[in-house]
């Protein structure tokens, strides 16, 4: 059997995604393991999980260091990546927003200040809306950027909004809904193609089932 490697965003997400193999079957006793270290094989499947940052998934599937990936559609519209992106896990889910003080959501700034950890989203949303903005760059806590001054608005994700609200921050208008998204070494799914299509398949029929569940 073909050994398959899969990166995982660290946190709350890796641990959904080892559920979801595990119900498809494709792998087993990761879940206890994958907390405590940053590689975990699953010899008996020929799996190999590798826990990485969340922006840097799609990095290591475009480069072949994994085959396979699982990450936000927010971390793979800001990178544009060469992957596939082949299943929506239909976890995870989230959205892309702009946010700001109640008092900025009926001012038209014509150079309005935007902080985002996500500028190619950012700029791209504002330039369809034929909007002139600057684009700050923060890694850090977008949320204090309006409070001190630094922008008139943010550009984030989110997920409940409670970060927002305790910092006295509103959803001014919501960019797209992100989920988790199976992503794709275009190399590995030429070499790997059986195993990777097996591997895809059996995903697919446990989210399926999420959805019926859901539709319940």
């Amino acid at each position: 059997m073909e050994n398959i490697s899969i990166a995982l965003p660290k946190g709350r997400m890796a641990d959904s995604a080892i559920t979801l193999f595990e119900k498809a079957a494709i792998a087993e006793n990761v879940l206890k393991d994958i907390s405590r270290k940053l590689v975990v094989n699953d010899q008996k499947n020929s799996m190999k999980f590798m826990l990485v940052k969340p922006m840097d998934v799609p990095t290591y599937v475009e480069h072949g260091a994994a085959d396979l990936g699982i990450c936000g559609k927010d971390i793979l519209l800001e990178q544009k990546k060469d992957c596939y992106e082949v299943l929506d896990l239909k976890f995870g889910f989230c959205k892309m927003v702009v946010a700001g003080p109640k008092e900025a959501k009926d001012s038209f700034l014509t150079n309005k200040r935007v902080a985002t950890k996500f500028p190619n989203i950012a700029e791209e949303f504002f330039r369809q809306k034929g909007e002139n903005v600057e684009i700050i760059k923060l890694n850090g806590s977008v949320e204090l950027a309006p409070i001190v001054g630094l922008s008139e608005v943010i550009v984030d994700i989110v997920e409940t909004g409670n970060t927002l609200r305790e910092n006295g921050l509103i959803v001014i208008e919501e960019i797209f809904p992100s989920s988790a998204r199976l992503i794709v070494n275009k190399a590995s799914l030429k070499t790997k193609s059986q195993r990777i299509k097996e591997i895809i398949i059996k995903l697919k029929e446990v989210v399926e089932t999420f959805k019926e569940v859901k539709n319940d």
